[in-house]
């Protein structure tokens, strides 16, 4: 096995025209490739593989990823507008771009030197794609204390478990699984890159899902999987670390989606109130209306900044990243999915159809609450780092 090489946080930072041009070539992509066919790709549940190739192409397919390795190197300060652009054309497309990050960062961050020439150049460009494989049917909030099992085989690991709510199964190239190899708690957890054409692989049946329909959600069945071991990724023992680790910048990914839908939400709504009239005058004529109105707005604008501030936070390696992560994650899908309904609310009747768009963003956004950690438990992610500060 080749010896694991473990790269610091990406902390590079760019210019503020570099940055304008990156976002406005990411919003001309939202507006373009995502916006128009969101609500139909949601009632065909259509995986957009074109798509996502061309946003390999301009490089959202390794945000966090080294330069030398075909990423753009991003520091999360940058990376949580990228996501908050494309979630305002699509966030179920957004989020899935968020998960498939976040298995090359993995790779790139502790995967060998054979692992990242192998995998990382198809996952930037998106011909690959990724999943991320920790949750399981007995295992959602208490990831620790998962089952499924790699035992040591001579100079293989034979994997067996389920993995549950595993979006992009069945599509994507590699599989970041977490399995057992030791002690039962996170000391026993190691992380595997298992490959799509592994024997014994398989895939449950697409989830008829609330939200998120344009990507696919199933079980990644693992029976009797043989992988070599030099498809450990990191140490052994170590996986349980890395998947956390991989998680505070999911939980900002998925954050800064929020602020996008929800912001897509609020331009729908402004426009919107401009155009219905009731009682001889537009509904933004109406206290009650634009009080609501400034709400959504200010609430958006405090999500933002704590978004930012936990980006920031990863970015400069400070000892409360993680608490910072989840307050941001927290905080900003609750408003996200607060503002998205609040609009349907607004639209009236209208914002129960389809054709609006409106009620696709509202169900999207509810995911958010529960992936990445469910916002109870980054309540008491947040709870010990006050506790322990108070000590």
């Amino acid at each position: 096995m080749d010896a694991t090489a473990v790269s610091p946080p990406v902390s590079s930072a760019i210019s503020d025209d570099e940055r304008a041009a990156i976002l406005e070539v990411v919003r001309e992509f939202a507006t373009t490739e995502l916006a128009p066919f969101a609500v139909q790709r949601d009632v065909d549940e259509e995986f957009p593989r074109d798509t996502l190739r061309r946003a390999g192409d301009l490089g959202l397919g390794a945000l966090f990823v080294r330069a030398d390795q075909g990423g753009l190197g991003l520091p999360r300060a940058d990376a949580v507008a990228i996501f908050e652009e494309l979630a305002a054309g699509d966030p179920a497309i957004a989020s899935y771009i968020s998960i498939h990050n976040m298995v090359a960062t993995m790779i790139d961050r502790h995967g060998s030197a054979s692992q990242r020439e192998h995998w990382l150049p198809r996952l930037a460009d998106m011909t690959d794609l990724g999943a991320y494989c920790l949750t399981e049917p007995g295992a959602g909030s208490d990831a620790a204390a998962l089952t499924t099992s790699a035992i040591a085989s001579g100079d293989e690991y034979v994997l067996t478990g389920v993995k549950q709510f595993i979006s992009g199964a069945g599509e994507a190239s590699v599989y970041v699984v977490m399995a057992r190899t030791g002690e039962p708690g996170p000391r026993g957890i190691t992380a595997f890159l298992v490959p799509a054409d592994a024997a014994g692989l398989s895939f449950g049946v697409p989830e008829q899902k609330m939200g998120w329909r344009a990507q696919p959600t199933r079980q990644v069945i693992l029976d009797e999987v043989r992988v070599p071991a030099s498809a450990v990724l990191g140490e052994i023992g170590r996986g349980f670390a890395l998947a956390m680790g991989a998680l505070d910048g999911g939980r900002l990914n998925i954050a800064a989606c929020s602020l996008g839908g929800a912001r897509d939400a609020l331009d729908r709504t402004v426009r919107y109130v401009h155009e219905r009239f009731t009682f001889g005058e537009a509904l933004a004529a109406k206290q009650a209306v634009v009080f609501a109105l400034a709400d959504m707005a200010t609430e958006l604008a405090a999500a933002r900044l704590l978004v930012q501030d936990a980006a920031g936070a990863v970015d400069a390696g400070a000892p409360d990243a993680s608490a910072r992560c989840a307050m941001a994650k927290r905080f900003a899908t609750d408003v996200g999915f607060r503002v998205a309904n609040e609009a349907l609310q607004l639209h009236g009747g209208y914002g129960y159809l389809r054709d609006y768009g409106i009620e696709k963003i509202v169900r999207d956004l509810r995911v958010h609450q529960i992936l990445e950690g469910t916002n109870e438990i980054m309540r008491i992610v947040v709870a010990r780092s006050v506790l322990g500060t108070a000590a």
